[in-house]
């Protein structure tokens, strides 16, 4: 199954199977607080401090409020006053419970947040999923922690073909474990990046090659690998702000 999300310069084409974790209600965290409109401004700047986000979830028994952030609370100039006390203008981004993995990091890199609150079908808070642990989810189900190798194709947009890409891999009894492109703002082409479950690339490259593709780099030693996935997290990690 090939399912697409589009992050900010980032536009994923993900070849997944049906795995667990994939709708927001797995994903929700188990120790990040919520707080009460009573609790003190400085306890939601300690436990931001703790947890390494910057935002959280005030809630009334199951009513979900809105988000506070950090910044909200610098601008009250009173940490050490209830967050009640203050009038706040809390904006209440959320996600229901059954949506997908790709539909909350979708939400999140949109509004830059470092946590995303997860609604049930009544409106009855469950909780949130952190940024970072939809990065680790996002790095099992395309595949990232499995062998083999990778491959980046820089193309011009109108050539881009996903079925003939697909074709010319598979006709060398090689599969797409996960795929994603980006297009660079500067850039009017497009940057392929292939995920595949083999080590050996040669034949898939020289047919790429004979196909006109210009293969703009290639990895497939576990050590390269690291450093490429690295690289491209941090790109990422630059886009979703966090």
């Amino acid at each position: 199954m090939y399912c697409k999300i589009t992050i900010t310069g980032f536009f994923f084409t993900i070849l997944v199977e049906n795995k667990s974790g994939m709708v927001a209600k797995d994903l929700i965290s188990e120790v990040i607080p919520s707080l009460k409109t009573s609790d003190l401004g400085q306890t939601a700047l300690n436990w931001m401090e703790i947890f390494r986000v910057s935002h959280l979830p005030i809630v009334n028994n199951q009513d979900f409020l809105g988000l506070i952030s950090d910044a909200d609370i610098y601008d009250m100039n009173q940490p050490e006053e209830a967050i009640g006390n203050h009038a706040l203008t809390l904006f209440k981004p959320f996600v229901d419970e059954e949506q997908h993995i790709f539909e909350v990091i979708g939400l999140a890199s949109r509004l830059k947040l470092s946590v995303v609150p997860v609604l049930d079908s009544n409106n009855h808070f469950k909780g949130v999923i952190t940024t970072s642990d939809l990065i680790r989810h996002l790095a099992g189900i395309s595949s990232m922690d499995q062998p083999g190798g990778i491959i980046v194709l820089e193309l011009i947009e109108r050539d881009y073909s996903l079925s003939q890409i697909a074709q010319i891999v598979e006709s060398n009894n090689v599969k797409i474990l996960s795929m994603y492109i980006t297009s660079p703002p500067e850039s009017t082409k497009l940057e392929v990046t292939l995920k595949v479950n083999s080590g050996d690339l040669v034949s898939v490259i020289r047919t790429f090659e004979r196909y006109n593709y210009e293969v703009k780099t290639w990895v497939s030693a576990n050590d390269s690998m690291d450093r490429f996935y690295s690289e491209r997290f941090d790109l990422l990690m630059k886009y979703l702000n966090i």
